[in-house]
């Protein structure tokens, strides 16, 4: 077959073009149809650590209601989030989309409580960071291929998917992999603007959808929301036009209005700072300082509703009893597995390294999977 031009068009000069990746840890033929990054993207869709993201919790367990938002929703939403901007921007929409919808693939199950308490008992062992997890993911813990662990994936998409990194864990991986994804953790230099903009992309989406989903679960209210500019602008917006509207066609309106103008923000922004630093290409994109921004007014109202999740939704009594929760059962099962590796999976009880085998058995459960093996190993059943 011959091999189509599978280079995007309109991608700007500082833009990540495939034809020009760093390529794979193994090298690989190219495929005949799809450019490296689209080849990203499609083995990540397929992969088994994506489709459990739709049992990991975001914010309210799986369990707790059908329609709040999941780790696999909040990835799509992510992903839909940066591909607009990034078609606005000139960049590599399907670079954006791999890394979008790969960012979470380590997560631990019951979301941010899973991950702190997993870090907690790998303290002495090296520590937990999800996105370092996620990286490990597609890099060894993924087996679908004859002729290699994990999913293989091209540079571009390794370094944006390890949005952050610990300075021990960035020496640790440059050492096998010199000049590899952990390098900019070293050198304090910048990823793709592709990595950028999906870190911001993620922050929106989650601001975002926890509104809705804590109105929805009766943990916020809209009478509360009106307190933060940034909601009550565009409720007032839609209350000028929309006079009668009420309910969740209200919210659901300002939510809209709210996420489209962060999103022509961040492009006007970002291109006000491209401009401004006289960036042309990849290279002085990976010398200048983080680029993709919101403006300083948006980037302000942006913390204040941070600010606001913080103290009104995630450190509300009834997440903060289920966090409680939740961090018992990681805990109980690290010291079960810890104690008797042979309760896991044949091919992570024979592994050399228990500590890390343990950790990664865990954060590659889903919610509902670890609350049966808490019921399991310790016959009590700590979440309902």
């Amino acid at each position: 077959m011959t091999s189509p031009d599978t280079t995007p068009r309109g991608l700007a000069a500082y833009a990540c073009d495939p034809a020009h990746s760093r390529g794979r840890r193994h090298a690989e033929p190219p495929a005949p149809t799809r450019s490296a990054f689209q080849r990203d993207r499609d083995r990540i869709v397929h992969s088994t650590a994506f489709r459990r993201l739709v049992y990991k919790t975001q914010v309210f367990l799986n369990h707790e209601g059908d329609l709040f938002r999941t780790r696999l929703t909040h990835s799509l939403e992510v992903a839909q989030l940066g591909r607009s901007m990034a078609r606005a921007l000139g960049l590599n929409e399907d670079l954006v989309e791999a890394i979008a919808l790969a960012h979470d693939l380590g997560h631990t199950p019951f979301g941010h409580a899973g991950q702190d308490v997993l870090n907690e008992c790998m303290a002495e062992h090296g520590g937990f960071e999800h996105n370092l997890q996620s990286l490990r993911v597609v890099d060894e813990l993924e087996e679908r291929y004859p002729a290699f662990n994990g999913l293989n994936l091209s540079f571009e998409t390794r370094e944006g998917i390890l949005k952050h990194c610990s300075r021990r864990h960035a020496q640790r991986l440059s050492a096998g992999e010199p000049d590899g994804v952990a390098q900019r953790f070293l050198d304090n230099s910048r990823p793709s603007l592709e990595a950028q903009l999906c870190n911001l992309a993620d922050e929106i989406a989650y601001n975002a959808h926890d509104i809705d989903d804590g109105v929805r679960s009766g943990l916020l209210s809209l009478s509360q929301l009106q307190e933060l500019e940034l909601v009550e602008r565009y409720r007032h917006q839609t209350l000028s036009e929309y006079p009668a509207l009420q309910g969740r066609r209200l919210l659901y309106e300002t939510i809209r209005r709210m996420l489209s103008d962060q999103v022509y923000d961040v492009i006007d922004a970002t291109r006000s700072a491209i401009a401004q630093a006289g960036v042309n290409s990849l290279e002085g994109v990976r010398a200048a300082p983080a680029l993709v921004r919101f403006s300083e007014r948006m980037h302000e109202q942006s913390r204040e509703l941070k600010r606001f999740l913080f103290a009104n939704l995630y450190r509300h009594p009834q997440v903060m009893q289920t966090t409680e929760q939740a961090r018992h059962v990681v805990r109980d099962l690290f010291e079960a597995y810890v104690k008797r590796p042979q309760d896991m999976q044949i091919d992570f009880a024979r592994r050399p390294d228990t500590h890390q085998a343990v950790a990664d058995y865990i954060a590659g459960m889903t919610d509902r999977f670890a609350m049966r093996e808490h019921e399991r190993l310790t016959g009590r059943q700590v979440m309902a």
